[in-house]
């Protein structure tokens, strides 16, 4: 499987193993299905309840075409609003464990998931996903157009793993926290932090240790000279502290 190397907000990077085009597909079928029930449910509805063709029965095709518009304008925007609120995913992504990043590291917004569903019209439905499929294929990252022009990538999330490689720990029960600004960090930042804290604490690599620090004091606001511990005991008190905080024990 391809990967990506991506320089996160902690400033050290990461791998993730694109997701291919099989997948992207699939997603893609899924969500279009959840799409067809919505249409199904709403052409019975009108029929049902609402008489639809005595209804548009008097309206001239502009008028027909601009009430059909609105009914299903939920269709339109569905991947536009599913990946703005669900940080990347749709549920045909979620369900297959794909998302949307930016490449660059940095959390992708309103603005990059508007430009992906723009480019949809050329990547996807004025070409019936032939312009997806051969620049997802050709591409380095498995990019279609949308995702060339915004930076983005989409990724799979489905990694085999166990406690060591999730943000989870294993907690005492007269466990007693340390830092309760930890709740100030995200699932996705511990993930990261516990990820590469692993990795550096193998291979002794005090430069990571040292930056994973900085970052974390900087987001929690702290003030160096106030902790009282190395910064491998710090970076391991923070996990613990962030489990006891969010119930993840």
């Amino acid at each position: 499987m391809n990967q990506i190397a991506i320089n996160t907000s902690q400033n050290v990077n990461v791998n993730f193993t694109l997701a291919g085009v099989g997948e992207r597909i699939v997603a893609f079928f899924i969500d279009s299905f959840i799409k067809g029930i919505y249409v199904f449910i709403l052409s019975w509805a009108m029929r049902t309840f609402f008489d639809y063709d005595n209804f548009i029965q008097g309206m001239d095709g502009w008028s027909v075409g601009a009430f059909i518009f609105i009914i299903t304008f939920p269709i339109h925007i569905y991947t536009l609003v599913l990946e703005s609120m669900m940080e990347g995913q749709t549920f045909g992504k979620k369900l297959m464990k794909i998302k949307v990043v930016k490449i660059d590291g940095y959390q992708a917004g309103f603005g990059d998931y508007l430009m992906r569903w723009i480019f949809r019209l050329v990547d996807i439905f004025g070409s019936f996903g032939l312009v997806a499929f051969i620049t997802s294929l050709a591409s380095k990252n498995n990019q279609r157009l949308g995702d060339i022009a915004t930076g983005t990538a989409v990724v799979s999330l489905k990694n085999n793993v166990n406690i060591s490689h999730t943000i989870l720990e294993q907690l005492k029960e007269d466990y007693i926290p340390t830092f309760p600004q930890v709740i100030l960090l995200s699932d996705n930042d511990v993930r990261i932090i516990k990820e590469n804290f692993q990795k550096a604490l193998k291979s002794d690599d005090r430069e990571i240790i040292n930056r994973l620090t900085k970052r974390i004091v900087e987001i929690l606001k702290l003030e160096p000279d106030a902790i009282q511990f190395t910064q491998r005991q710090f970076i391991s008190v923070v996990i613990k502290d962030y489990n006891f905080y969010t119930g993840k024990d």
